[in-house]
């Protein structure tokens, strides 16, 4: 997106109420943000202005010519911080963690950053929707390189074994955004032990142009490759040499780094916590989440989510909560800890690979003798609030689900799973397997074929076979889980937002037609669109400002549901519309142009 610098068409000054309201803005957009956060991102005193680029892109700027946020879009949907705001504040963004600096290397280079390049934790892949932003850091390291969207959801990543695409890279270490920044902003000490600093002279000269900074990646051999990325020369070179002698006095201290009043509290308490205060400080947020934004109907949740959405908002103001300095040292083995204990039960997803909190025990000493602070439980309500609001339009999410038969039935009752609740493909392929397992029915002189005994043949075959055929004797293994999810019956789950619905049967997609009226006008019709949690009114409103022309909602005849009516042959612009800002997939819409020439 910055490959290429260019000048902005038009610069202006933000006034005060702009300020607040692009302020209010970015705290809805980043959860994580606290108020003193947003103090570090965008101070009180200091002037902010907002360019517009060719491209339509919003770059927001502090006084000085510090970029600190953009906006792709130009409406608010889609808002980045750039690496600059990601330095002062780390934690804004949730972070894929690389492998090392051959990858690095890539994504500084302006390639989008895909999944076998991702370090994958012990705790599983977290989860993610599609259209997120997310960040990118080196490991050892919190300072982000790069920042983009996610390309899809952490499910359909896992359903495609962790290939292809993972993040759509908008901006990274080194491009033009980068290099537009007046001085070069050097980022705090305190946040990033790991920088080192090329150019001593920025300690002390903050307009000088062309400083470069290197993000150290854990050990020397990285180091070398991510400087060779960065810088474009080989620090080994004779010629750079001189460039990476360190100045002794600047070793020694970072004292003439200016830091705000914000790092410097957040920095001094997180060096003074030990061990036993993180583990302490860790049980106080979990017990904190578990009063205020935990319900027994969210339960069962995964670790995860508990994490991210719930027990790092309850930290502290100014705190870095890091597991890794726990005694625990990882999130699976605190949550396995506190089962032990009885706060929780919990068990191991095979298919996500990360622990889930089955039940809370609100009867335990440990919660009957915390005592929740009020202040935090009000801004997490404020948060909720303010999420709702403005959670419109939301990227969607689409899960295809099954609900048993009464053909499979016997299949779930004997490895003891309910026959009531709703199974994805995969979660319907372990039952099977776990049956083949159980009943060991796996053909001795060539695993890849499975016996079948009378339940499983039943359970696949009965009332599919012709009168007269025989009924099979085996099966192949790639053959069995299609056969058996073909005998329940689907269900589909939409997401979008804060609302989720589940619906008997397939997906219906969403039909577009052209069709022209009397004087030779074009209309286009849309309907469908309440299958995918879209209201008709607010769609219609949205795409009158959008192709600047009169639209309108009609009930449909004898079915339920409306249709929208828009003025024009907009067939093509409008589907692109629905994928991009709507996040309907393309086989999901069906276009019918009855103007086009035969």
């Amino acid at each position: 997106m910055f490959k290429k610098s260019v000048e902005a068409k038009s610069q202006q000054r933000l006034s005060g109420a702009d300020r607040k309201k692009f302020k209010r803005t970015i705290k809805e957009r980043f959860s994580n943000a606290s108020d003193s956060d947003l103090d570090i991102l965008i101070p009180p005193k200091v002037e902010m202005t907002v360019s517009k680029q060719p491209n339509r892109v919003l770059i927001y700027s502090l006084e000085g010519g510090l970029p600190m946020f953009f906006d792709v879009d130009s409406r608010g949907t889609t808002i980045f911080p750039t690496v600059y705001a990601l330095w002062k504040v780390p934690h804004l963004l949730p972070a894929f963690i690389l492998k090392g600096g051959e990858v690095s290397r890539y994504v500084i280079g302006g390639a989008d950053l895909m999944f076998p390049g991702i370090n994958i934790m012990a705790e599983g892949l977290p989860e993610f929707a599609a259209g997120e932003p997310w960040a990118v850091v080196v490991p050892g390291n919190p300072a982000p390189i790069a920042v983009g969207s996610t390309c899809m959801s952490s499910s359909e990543a896992i359903k495609a074994g962790l290939r292809g695409k993972a993040l759509k890279i908008s901006h990274h270490y080194g491009d033009a955004l980068w290099e537009s920044a007046e001085g070069r902003y050097v980022p705090n000490a305190g946040y990033l032990d790991d920088v080192v600093f090329e150019d001593p002279s920025l300690f002390t000269t903050s307009q000088q142009s062309d400083a470069d900074v290197t993000i150290s990646h854990g050990n020397d051999e990285d180091n070398r490759e991510a400087e060779v990325a960065m810088n474009g020369s080989d620090a080994s070179h004779p010629d750079s040499s001189s460039k990476m002698q360190s100045n002794p006095d600047i070793d020694q201290d970072f004292g003439d780094l200016k830091l705000t009043e914000g790092d410097k509290g957040s920095v001094e308490e997180q060096n003074m916590l030990s061990v036993e205060d993180v583990d302490a400080l860790l049980d106080k947020c979990l017990l904190q989440a578990f009063y205020t934004t935990i319900k027994d109907k969210d339960l069962p949740i995964a670790g995860s989510t508990l994490w991210s959405n719930h027990v790092l908002p309850c930290r502290p103001p100014g705190i870095v909560l890091d597991i890794k300095k726990s005694s625990h040292k990882k999130l699976s083995k605190w949550l396995q800890s506190k089962s032990s204990e009885g706060l929780i039960s919990s068990k191991e997803d095979k298919h996500k690979k990360e622990v889930m909190i089955l039940t809370i025990n609100r009867k335990h000493p440990d919660y009957t003798s915390f005592k929740p602070e009020k202040q935090q439980v009000e801004k997490k309500e404020q948060t909720v609030e303010s999420v709702k609001e403005t959670d419109t339009n939301c990227n969607m999410e689409l899960i295809e689900i099954y609900k048993p038969s009464v053909h499979v039935n016997p299949i779930f009752t004997s490895v003891g799973a309910d026959t009531r609740q709703l199974y994805t493909q995969s979660e319907a392929s372990e039952v099977v397997f776990a049956y083949i397992e159980k009943e060991n029915l796996v053909k001795p002189t060539n695993k890849s074929i499975v016996v079948l005994d009378a339940i499983l043949c039943d359970a696949l075959f009965k009332g599919a076979i012709k009168k007269g055929s025989t009924y099979p004797s085996e099966i192949h293994r790639k053959d069995l889980a299609p056969t058996f999810i073909n005998r329940m019956q689907a269900h589909h789950q939409v997401t979008r937002g804060k609302e989720t619905v589940v619906r008997k049967g397939g997906l219906k997609p969403m039909h577009i037609l052209t069709e022209r009226r009397q004087g030779n006008k074009k209309v286009t019709k849309l309907s469908g669109m309440e299958s995918f949690l879209i209201d008709a009114e607010p769609l219609a409103s949205e795409l009158q400002k959008k192709f600047a022309c009169s639209t309108s909602v009609t009930e449909l005849p004898g079915k339920k549901g409306h249709e929208v009516l828009v003025q024009g042959g907009v067939i093509d612009v409008l589907a692109r519309y629905l994928v991009e800002q709507y996040g309907i997939p393309k086989k999901y819409i069906e276009v019918l142009d009855k103007t086009a020439r035969k």
